[in-house]
């Protein structure tokens, strides 16, 4: 049951955040995702390490979407940060996905080359959902192959953050 919950509550984070930003309003995300994080901790037995986790993958999103938006993968809605830095809604859509890592998406957990797999397939395809919504723009096709190759590695790096963190 704490999957299926766990799965809504990232469906209502991730169109929150997009949503919200191709429609004029980029805040949104930045309310709703903390409330899943929020629950996220509730549902864990390791609040603190759901929240390192969070941290952790905030961090390591705002510099890979930074440098993707500095070398003109993608162009996203601007939010609270000034260009090129990454809005804080898509930073918020990183601590969204680190969310999952412990509950939906538990079965990943030291599967890195799937990790890889996974990362590859679905990132491009969640930038390009953005795009199609409004939240973003993606100059060419080109670029898709960029954001598999960037995520090929960030989910993977999710993955292990999520073990590093979960340690005490």
């Amino acid at each position: 049951m704490r999957n299926a919950v766990n799965f809504v509550a990232f469906q209502i984070g991730w169109f929150a955040a997009v949503l919200g930003a191709g429609t004029g309003r980029p805040w949104l995300g930045v309310v709703v995702v903390p409330l899943v994080l929020l629950l996220a901790m509730r549902m864990s037995a390791d609040s603190r390490g759901e929240l390192r986790l969070a941290l952790s993958a905030a961090a390591l999103g705002f510099v890979v979407d930074t440098l993707l938006i500095v070398s003109g993968v993608f162009l996203p809605i601007a939010y609270a940060t000034p260009y090129p830095l990454s809005p804080l809604w898509m930073v918020m859509l990183w601590v969204n996905q680190a969310t999952t890592l412990n509950f939906c998406m538990s079965w990943l957990r030291g599967r890195y080359a799937i990790g890889a797999l996974f990362g590859a397939i679905g990132g491009p395809l969640a930038y390009l959902a953005g795009a199609k919504l409004g939240a973003a723009a993606i100059p060419s096709s080109g670029e898709l192959i960029v954001l598999a190759i960037v995520w090929m590695v960030a989910f993977p790096a999710l993955l292990a953050l999520n073990r590093y963190t979960g340690r005490r």
